[in-house]
């Protein structure tokens, strides 16, 4: 079962109409998950599978995406690693990861017991879905996770200090786990969201980042989507070589050089998500510039048309249609 745009968009085969997912997708913008954000908690949504299933499908049901993904959050690893982890309303952990503590910190063992919530709510999803819908995973990036393990404030040095003790020999091996739990459960493929990555320096990115990304693309070749956020097109081209599902990006980079140069899997991206806040008219003109620019590509083919980063919580919900209308009039 497949949304058949999303599969021609993941081999990359010609079609007029694009896919279309946002990240964040199920949240707080619409009234769908307010209405059951007013009776249950955020960890009882991503942890209680129907209720995981319900926020994910509504939507899908509502708006039309073509693609469902997963509620769930990209933390809860680090909860099923050992530490302590709340929300209140973001999340809160009971301590941050140090060289005093991250030897008690590894729970490696307890990773695929502590995440079958999200396999069960994979499966449940799939069974409410339309069968012309796909379904997807994601987890976060390395960079990512590791940055809320340290505490977000940290900078490059730090993460780095646990590179490669931490970061290889834990995070890495707990992430893989999660990755293939999910696409045992049915998801097509994970993404993996990768945000901050600006904060990086280009030549560790290029080299020893890249050595971890480059390990996970070939565990399972085709099946993981990497969303890279805060580089330039030639910070990420190396990225192109590997066995990912797709690529995406944010709003700041064109994605005609990604078009050129990416010949496997889609290629996501990426309307900026403010302007998914303006008035009905001037969004109007926005969405057809952004379609004139798509339109100006030599081909479009592995497209899948989304934001370049997740949708504001504030975003009108007739706006969310307007988008969504205006890409499939735009390109047909």
């Amino acid at each position: 079962m497949s949304n058949s745009k999303f599969y021609n968009a993941l081999n990359q085969i010609p079609q007029a109409t694009p896919p279309i997912w946002f990240m964040r997708q199920a949240g707080r913008y619409h009234s769908h998950y307010q209405i059951l954000k007013e009776k249950y908690s955020f960890e009882e949504l991503c942890k209680e599978p129907e209720l995981a299933a319900e926020v994910a499908c509504g939507p899908v049901e509502e708006f039309d995406f073509d693609v469902s993904i997963l509620f769930s959050d990209i933390l809860f690893i680090l909860e099923a690693l050992g530490l302590e982890l709340k929300f209140d309303p973001g999340p809160q952990f009971k301590e941050h990861l140090t060289f005093d503590n991250y030897d008690r910190l590894n729970n490696i063992e307890n990773v695929e017991e502590h995440m079958q919530f999200q396999k069960k709510a994979i499966k449940i999803t799939r069974e409410k879905l339309s069968k012309d819908k796909s379904l997807i995973g994601f987890v976060g990036g390395f960079w990512t996770v590791m940055r809320f393990a340290i505490g977000q404030n940290k900078e490059q040095k730090t993460f780095q200090k646990f590179y490669p003790e931490y970061l290889e020999n834990t995070l890495y091996e707990a992430l893989k786990i999660n990755i293939k739990l999910q696409l045992d459960a049915g998801a097509e493929i994970v993404m993996m969201f990768d945000s901050g990555i600006q904060d990086l320096d280009n030549n560790f990115f290029q080299q020893e980042y890249t050595k971890l990304l480059t390990s996970i693309a070939n565990l399972y070749p085709g099946k993981i989507g990497y969303y890279v956020r805060g580089k330039k097109f030639n910070d990420i081209k190396h990225l192109l070589e590997l066995p990912f599902a797709g690529i995406g990006i944010d709003s700041s980079m064109n994605l005609k050089n990604l078009f050129t140069d990416f010949k496997q899997g889609f290629i996501q991206g990426n309307f900026d998500e403010k302007k998914l806040l303006l008035d009905t008219q001037h969004l109007k003109e926005e969405l057809d510039k952004f379609s004139d620019n798509f339109n100006s590509f030599e081909n479009l083919n592995g497209w899948v048309c989304g934001l370049g980063h997740g949708i504001n919580k504030n975003t009108p919900e007739k706006n969310v249609h307007l988008f969504i209308e205006t890409i499939r009039k735009k390109f047909k």
